[in-house]
């Protein structure tokens, strides 16, 4: 099991940008597939990115596709999710996860952090 930690939410105005931070500890970091979800007042948890355990494939919702981008510094053990040209449709509490194997947005996630709320204020 690895433990993951989210930071880096907040308010932020419509069309702005955030960059949230997800860190690991416990087992190695870098054998895992990492993704993000998020989860908006009355809705399921969606599906927003994931990346590849070297960092060389990733994956993305269609909603956020060309505005919000996964990366991963293995030395740090941390993900981070960069999200440009923000939509208050993207307020929710934004989850990162662990997998033992990528496949996308199918991946089998296993672990997940806490969550950091991101408000978009119109």
């Amino acid at each position: 099991q690895v433990q993951l930690v989210e930071s880096g939410g907040g308010l932020v105005q419509a069309g702005g940008s955030r960059r949230l931070s997800c860190a690991a500890s416990g087992r190695t970091f870098s054998s895992y597939a990492m993704g993000w979800f998020r989860q908006a007042p009355g809705k399921e948890r969606e599906f927003v990115a994931a990346i590849s355990w070297r960092g060389g494939t990733t994956s993305y919702a269609d909603s956020v596709k060309g505005r919000f981008t996964i990366s991963r510094d293995n030395a740090k053990n941390t993900v981070y999710l960069q999200m440009n040209s923000l939509k208050p449709e993207a307020t929710a509490v934004y989850y990162c996860a662990a997998a033992a194997i990528y496949r996308g947005y199918d991946s089998t996630f296993g672990s997940w952090g806490q969550g950091t709320q991101v408000t978009v204020s119109a």
